[in-house]
């Protein structure tokens, strides 16, 4: 998908969707695009469920995660073709129904879950549960083999309540999305009550399918075919403080791992890392590197006179619109009054940190969300291949005085990062410490 952006202006624009009946011609969601796996001498029929997005459009799938649970959320999509364990379980993605582009996903397992993820940092998951809303493929395989698997995804999923979906035509779903931008959409399970495998379409059983009117392009039309599936209102998760639902609710100090750091007073060195929505590959980085990282709760007041010494202030990463966070922006801006830290921020934290300085953000089109994303340093002119899990971005045009543009996405031409030009203060939009992803950077 990298070679094939937008413009920054056609990206940053999103546009007003209108509710149409975009069905196939018969009045059904689009059939599934293929096969349900079954086992050797299996009849039975498999359980379905339909993706319906907020301008009409609908795919029917099969059903491979969760069953009997409808969900809502925004749809958006993601091109990188492994790592779906870390992605799963990026907190990022809180709220959202995440499409995996690569064509065959589950064929690797899911490796070992410990019996207590809030007490350690498992090495192969990001936070301690699955964040995404739903899952949407192109073709799931129930087989798996790895040397690390001990179970197949569709068992995670119902592990974790998560509903998904495979058999989507996943080209079309994300050519509709790019074209239309990042939208509403509602994960629909089938009633139990509800036939399994009937269809129902609009045609009036008195009315010859060739004459059957088309279907109305006004909202108020309810397809029949909805009245086998569990309904749930549409909802926004963007409107939603994502936040505060992610983040680590009481501080917690992790020692280093790798040969300490020292301050000159003899303490370690210590970074205290704002957590709103932080992945565990961002506390590895900081302990191998022989730093102690105090993670504390996104609406922690760090700039207190009470606060233990540390060296570094960092902003993670996170789920949503940065504006829902104006508690952490307001103490963020009151460190970057201070000025007697450095601070540096990765993707949310980022945007935060632009907010904090005085510049705006906005929600982009479809966001940038993959593991071969173009960004060319300002400095230097070197281009790096990123991983990067993002819908808003700073407006560059925005950026006060003293502060400069770092990095630039070189497919779109959005903003990748900036810098304070006196002070020690910089953030990246993509991700550095990858997990999923290249590690150029």
């Amino acid at each position: 998908m990298a070679g094939l952006a937008p413009s920054a202006s056609t990206q940053n624009a999103r546009p007003t969707i209108s509710r149409s009946a975009s069905y196939a011609p018969n009045g059904l969601p689009a059939p599934p695009v293929t096969a349900p796996q079954l086992q050797a001498g299996e009849t039975k029929n498999v359980p379905d469920a339909v993706l319906e997005l907020v301008d009409g459009t609908a795919f029917r799938g099969i059903s491979f995660g969760a069953q009997d649970k409808s969900i809502a959320g925004e749809c958006v999509f993601q091109t990188g073709m492994v790592g779906y364990t870390e992605s799963l379980t990026d907190p990022s993605y809180e709220g959202q129904i995440l499409i995996l582009t690569y064509p065959l996903v589950g064929n690797y397992g899911v490796p070992t879950r410990p019996d207590a993820l809030l007490d350690a940092l498992p090495e192969h998951f990001e936070s301690s549960r699955i964040h995404v809303a739903g899952l949407i493929v192109g073709y799931y395989s129930e087989d798996f083999s790895h040397f690390l698997a001990r179970s197949s995804l569709g068992a995670w999923l119902k592990e974790n309540d998560v509903p998904a979906l495979y058999g989507i035509d996943t080209r079309a779903l994300t050519k509709r999305i790019r074209a239309k931008g990042s939208m509403l959409a509602r994960l629909l399970a089938r009633k139990p009550e509800a036939p399994a495998g009937r269809t129902r379409d609009l045609t009036p059983a008195s009315q010859p399918a060739s004459r059957a009117p088309s279907p109305p392009s006004s909202g108020t039309h309810t397809p029949a075919w909805r009245e086998d599936y569990i309904d749930i209102p549409w909802h926004d998760p963007n409107q939603d403080n994502l936040v505060a639902a992610v983040s680590i609710k009481a501080p917690r100090v992790h020692a280093p791992t790798g040969t300490p750091r020292l301050h000159p007073s003899g303490r370690p060195l210590r970074v205290l890392a704002v957590d709103v929505g932080m992945k565990y590959n961002q506390v590895r980085c900081f302990t191998a590197r022989g730093v102690e990282l105090k993670v504390v709760p996104w609406d922690y007041d760090f700039n207190a006179p009470s606060e233990e010494p540390y060296d570094g202030l960092f902003l993670s990463n996170g789920p949503g619109d940065p504006t829902t966070v104006q508690t952490t922006i307001d103490r963020v801006a009151r460190a970057l009054q201070k000025g007697d830290r450095p601070i540096f921020g990765i993707c949310l934290g980022h945007q935060l940190l632009a907010l904090a300085a005085g510049a705006r953000t906005s929600k982009m089109k479809y966001g940038n969300r993959g593991h071969n994303i173009p960004c060319t340093d300002a400095l230097s002119g070197r281009c790096y291949i990123t991983s990067q899990n993002h819908g808003f971005q700073v407006d560059t045009a925005t950026l006060p005085a003293g502060w400069n543009e770092l990095f630039k996405n070189a497919n779109d031409g959005s903003n990748e990062g900036i810098y304070c030009a006196d002070k020690p203060f910089f953030s990246v939009q993509f991700h550095p410490e990858s997990t999923p992803g290249p590690r150029d950077t």
